[in-house]
């Protein structure tokens, strides 16, 4: 489980800190005196719970909570505060609880233990990349729209490197293979990778897609994928390869051969 703590007051932030390290020792809880911040953390890792203050600079708890939620619908937000006249806008954004500073322990644990959304990061994101068969990106259920088709085979090359960084080199070798002047080709993967940031940015997914410089990546652990699952849990995954990967392009040649391996192994067992 993933949490985030965010509190302008140290003796709070350091307060629930303590017990949530204390009540859940095998998550991973980030602490933030700063609302940017913690929305900056947001954007890269899939958020279970989050220990709002109401009253913060810049921007306000229940402004955050707002934020958080368009990044992922199904985080639990539990907000802080010394006053109960916030307690019909926090129900508005569906919280999962409200406490009152100074939280003990036991206040605590009663949230944790009846979150609105257990287990959230279980099953629950809202993106989902097909592998098997033709390659399609969804989010929250539907197959996501890009101005230029080649847009949705860069999101598949980063899929099938999953999770590791691709240089705009490798990308090119992919798509275009030695077709073309590469001075087109590196300036229209310049369009696409503008239209992919547009896109996801419009579904607020900007987290989606690590960037270094010259490079790019999935972010693995924000999205579900057949293939992810089935390499993990292999007999046991709700997928099974049966020899079909990303049909429709041809550069996933030598991954499907990587695959028929694999596959022929877990069966010759």
């Amino acid at each position: 489980m993933k949490i985030i703590a965010v509190d302008d007051e140290a003796a709070s932030l350091k307060r629930i800190s303590a017990a949530v390290k204390k009540l859940v020792p095998d998550g991973e809880l980030y602490c933030f005196d700063s609302s940017l911040s913690a929305l900056a953390k947001a954007r890269e890792e899939q958020i279970d719970v989050a220990f709002l203050d109401i009253r913060m600079p810049e921007l306000s708890g229940i402004d955050l909570g707002r934020y958080l939620r368009e990044l992922n619908p199904f985080m639990n937000l539990i907000y802080l505060s010394k006053h109960k006249e916030y307690g019909c806008e926090v129900m508005a954004l569906r919280s999962s609880g409200y406490l009152m500073k100074p939280a003990s322990e036991k206040a605590v644990k009663e949230e944790l233990d009846s979150l609105r959304f257990p287990e959230n990061g279980k099953g629950q994101k809202r993106v989902f990349a097909q592998t098997f068969g033709n390659f399609e990106l969804f989010v929250d259920g539907t197959p996501v729209t890009f101005k230029y088709n080649r847009t949705k085979e860069v999101v598949a090359v980063l899929v099938n490197n999953r999770g590791a960084q691709t240089t705009n080199g490798e990308i090119i070798a992919n798509l275009w293979e030695d077709e073309g002047d590469p001075e087109k080709k590196t300036s229209y993967l310049s369009n696409l990778r503008q239209d992919l940031q547009n896109t996801l940015h419009r579904l607020k997914l900007d987290g989606i897609i690590l960037k270094q410089r010259g490079s790019m990546a999935i972010a693995r652990d924000r999205i579900e994928c057949d293939l992810y699952e089935w390499l993990e849990k292999k007999k046991e995954s709700r997928y099974q390869y049966i020899g079909d990967y990303m049909n429709q392009y041809s550069w996933p040649e030598y991954y499907r051969g990587e695959l028929d391996d694999l596959n022929y192994a877990l069966y010759d067992e």
